[in-house]
């Protein structure tokens, strides 16, 4: 992986800044980003996604899960160059599955498309990546995370099960099923995603710790969605993760070998699996 890191005090050298994309006035990368946002009917949203994503990002890949408002066309009216792609099938897993294998940057970045989550916050996940993660998994619990939008069903829920994945795979997660995470592409190969549904956050979760890939939480604040009716179902959801949880608990992975299984508490930005 080409994750070079060094201070953007040079970036006006012509060599240097065409290997080098500033981040911050301390902080330059050189793997290119690509953002992917599974949308659905999400064109007043749109807008709020797109205003926080950083200029610096290397691609905007947008998967449409057949629209039947202007989703697309407002996405292209905010950002010209974004990649659209259609989903075939149905379900977030198959969206970001579809999103994940158009992407042709080094590092991928989930977002949702319905404007709860800050787009500045990837400069957070791309640092943890850069600084030696595998995957850089958002949690609204971790020190310095929050809500906005979870009810109580859904955050007891959300403990219940997140208790039962690091009890079953040795994790020390602080949030099970958060959609805004980020990891090198390489990635893919260890986990090899096959779920159509919302469940893929928490098959995700899992597969990563199965591998060995080490993998560090970064706070994140969940904002409340601004337009439209979530599609989520606390009990229904709820199960459909549980037996998840419980197909993997009964198939063997191998670890990736180049990397050991590490755990820490969660900090601001600890390792967590």
């Amino acid at each position: 992986m080409s994750a070079f890191v060094r201070p953007a005090a040079g970036e006006d050298d012509p060599e240097v800044s065409g290997r080098y994309r500033p981040v911050t006035s301390q902080f330059a990368i050189a793997p290119p980003v690509s953002v992917v946002i599974p949308a659905m009917n999400e064109a007043e949203n749109l807008p709020y996604v797109f205003k926080t994503l950083p200029d610096w990002i290397h691609e905007v890949v947008l998967v449409d899960g057949n629209s039947t408002d202007d989703t697309v066309r407002v996405a292209r009216d905010l950002y010209p160059d974004v990649k659209v792609v259609e989903q075939r099938g149905k379900g977030k897993g198959d969206a970001l599955i579809t999103g994940f294998a158009a992407c042709t940057g080094e590092i991928i970045v989930m977002v949702d498309a319905d404007g709860s989550a800050d787009g500045g916050e990837i400069v957070s996940y791309v640092s943890a990546l850069v600084g030696g993660a595998d995957f850089a998994k958002g949690s609204r619990f971790a020190n310095g995370g929050g809500t906005d939008d979870m009810t109580l069903i859904r955050k007891l829920g959300n403990r219940v099960l997140c208790s039962i994945v690091n009890h079953k795979f040795g994790a020390r997660y602080t949030d099970l099923c958060y959609g805004y995470n980020a990891f090198w592409k390489h990635c893919l190969d260890a986990i090899a995603l096959d779920c159509a549904g919302f469940e893929v956050e928490t098959l995700m979760n899992i597969r990563v710790v199965k591998a060995g890939l080490r993998v560090q939480e970064i706070p994140s604040h969940e904002f409340v969605r601004i337009h439209g009716a979530s599609n989520l179902r606390a009990v229904r959801d709820g199960l459909r993760v549980l037996k998840v949880i419980l197909h993997e608990r009964g198939t063997r992975r191998t670890r990736h070998p180049r990397q050991r299984l590490a755990i820490a508490p969660a900090a601001n930005h600890g390792e967590v699996s």
